[in-house]
């Protein structure tokens, strides 16, 4: 009975409170760029995008291939594999756990094998809700499989990246990922494989600095933040101002690191059309 009388009240007063503009209403989104708020119907249907401002919230891996692949094209590779702790670091394992049960994910990347309109790809993409997407062992090995897996079935590999950098809690391990996924995508391009890099808010950090750019294509989404080190650090380093915008994928676009910014909804249709264009390259 009080349990009830409690809850009835907390709703009253929620409700007061929303009146009163205190907090956001349960069924709207506020826009943590412009602060606008918005239904949550109306960001479902611009897939987690502002529809006041366009900007582009980070969204699981599961989510990304869902709105990307064919329906019942989607065939998950090396699920089980999960991360090391090979410096027993404390409360690491405990950490892992807790996100595993939180996000349904083993680790930071999600690898599959999919179609895009029929044309068959390899697919990783990272998700930032497991430890920022940062780089371990498992994410620097998954990737390296993948590269592997389709240079074996002569398809073309499509890569997601939004990543913090490498994982602190796996030390030099993790930065050897680096190396290793580094030349394993080598290889794969050496054997005329095709790799598509699509960048996505925020890119950062080791991962920056080794698979995610070295794509036959380079691909961002827009206002995506891509770089080595954060803005803050290079202008405490160099101790000059950067410029407006730096590397934000507007900058980068303007100064040649990548082909092209594609918004969210848009993403099918372009990796459909270099799809395509591979296709009847001959390549695959």
């Amino acid at each position: 009975m009080n349990r009830t009388f409690s809850q009835r009240r907390d709703r009253l007063l929620t409700y007061r409170a929303m009146r009163e503009g205190k907090v956001p209403s349960p069924r709207r989104t506020q826009c943590p760029a412009c602060g606008e708020e918005s239904s949550r119907l109306e960001w479902d249907r611009s897939l987690q995008v502002c529809p006041k401002c366009g900007f582009h919230s980070p969204i699981g891996a599961y989510y990304r291939l869902s709105s990307l692949l064919d329906p019942g094209s989607f065939q998950e590779l090396e699920e089980k594999l999960c991360p090391a702790d090979p410096l027993a670091f404390p409360g690491y394992p405990e950490k892992l756990a807790g996100l595993e049960r939180e996000t349904g994910l083993k680790d930071a990347a999600v690898a599959a094998l999919g179609r895009i309109d029929h044309r068959k790809a390899v697919f990783l993409v990272l998700d930032s809700r497991f430890l920022m997407g940062s780089m371990g062992t498992a994410v620097g090995e998954k990737t390296a499989r993948c590269a592997e897996y389709a240079a074996k079935k002569k398809l073309p590999l499509i890569i997601f990246s939004a990543s913090g950098g490498a994982r602190m809690q796996e030390g030099i391990f993790s930065l050897m990922q680096m190396a290793k996924t580094a030349a394993a995508i080598q290889r794969f391009q050496s054997n005329g494989g095709l790799y598509i890099s699509c960048l996505t808010h925020p890119t950062t950090g080791g991962v920056t600095a080794s698979f995610a750019s070295l794509g036959d294509i380079m691909l961002a989404e827009p206002g995506a933040l891509i770089g080595f080190a954060g803005p803050r650090v290079i202008e405490q380093t160099i101790k000059e101002r950067l410029p407006e915008g730096f590397q934000r994928a507007e900058y980068l676009l303007d100064h040649g690191f990548l082909d092209q910014i594609v918004p969210r909804d848009q993403w099918r249709a372009v990796l459909s059309q270099l799809l395509a264009l591979h296709e009847k390259g001959g390549r695959s």
